[in-house]
Order: structure tokens, then sequence, then C-alpha cells
């Protein structure tokens, strides 16, 4: 009796991997990771001053310093007024930096609870005069793959990440200066 093709396991396990490479082979920009070397995600975001949508390319071409936060996060409390001294340092050239809180919109809470801080009062506070950004999906997480906050992105002209650093930095110490500077020099 002769068995159909069709009901043959080995076909259907063939078939199965055939469909898995070709799914893995469309989709292999989304499965790069984010690291040192790797080309940035783009992404959008809404910014504070202007409720307009703002993305990542929007700034090609000058070097970046994207920085994921959010307000009850004490080490991003800590960071934002040396990223603000490096914004200074800098200004009239062709750096930015854009911070992108995670914050649940204001009155809401997150997926763990955490209530929506105000990121008026947060900016105002600390004298944050660089571009605010607000992600309250948090998708800026996933494209950039971060494992908490902040996590910050150091992103030169040709839309590389130079530095990724998860945790609190003082962004206004020479070593991070130099390497803005270098990049801007290029």
């Amino acid at each position: 009796m002769k068995r159909s093709l069709f009901r043959s396991p080995y076909l259907w396990a063939i078939a199965g991997v055939v469909a898995l490479v070709i799914v893995a082979w469309v989709g292999r920009e989304s499965y790069q990771p984010v690291i040192t070397g790797a080309r940035a995600p783009d992404y959008v975001a809404t910014s504070l001053d202007t409720g307009e949508s703002v993305a990542i390319s929007d700034y090609d071409g000058r070097v970046i310093l994207v920085n994921v936060w959010a307000t009850w996060c004490a080490p991003c409390l800590q960071e934002m007024p040396s990223m603000q001294r490096l914004y200074e340092s800098l200004r009239g050239t062709d750096f930015e930096i854009l911070a992108i809180s995670i914050d649940a919109r204001a009155g809401q809470t997150d997926e763990f609870g955490r209530p929506g801080g105000d990121l008026r009062a947060f900016a105002d506070r600390l004298g944050l005069t660089f571009p605010i950004l607000h992600d309250p999906g948090g998708g800026v997480q996933r494209a950039y793959q971060t494992t908490g906050v902040p996590e910050t992105f150091l992103i030169g002209r040709d839309g590389i990440i130079y530095k990724k650093v998860a945790g609190g930095t003082e962004w206004d110490l020479a070593v991070n200066q130099d390497l803005v500077r270098r990049l801007l020099a290029e």
C-alpha cells in the first residue's frame, strides 16, 4: 500500500523548517541586538514642549544622546543634571539629547502600578532645557531592548551606537565629553 506524500512527517518537518528560515530571513532586521556598533533603531515619541511626534531620525546627521528614563527612577534623577551640563557645554554644535520618559500619563498608572509623573514639573525642577519626549506605552524599551531605566545610547552622525550605558552615569565627565567631541568632529 502506497503512503500519501502529504501524510509524510518528514515532508511536514522540511516544510516547517523552510517556513521558519523564510520568516527569519524576511524579519532579520528586527532580530538584531541593540548594542555598541549596531545601527540605532528609529523611534517616534511625543514632544513635551509641542505635543507633536518627534522621530530620532529627525536628527540624522547629528550626534544624539538617547536617554530612556522615568520620574520615579532615582538614578535618572541623579544623572539628569550631568546631562544638562553636557548639553550646555556643547550648545551650538550638532549635538542633541533626546530624553524619552516611559512614565504613564499623568493621573494613570503603568502596568506595574507606578503613577504617571509630572514631566514638566520634573524638567523645571532640574532646569532641563534639552528635549523631553514622552512614550507612556514604553515602546522605546522594546525598540532599544532596554532592561531598565535609565539606559542611554550615544549615537554618531552615521546612526551607529558608539556607547551604551545601563544605569546612571555622569555624562559631563571628561571621558564622555571627549567621546562626544570626537563624534562631532567626524
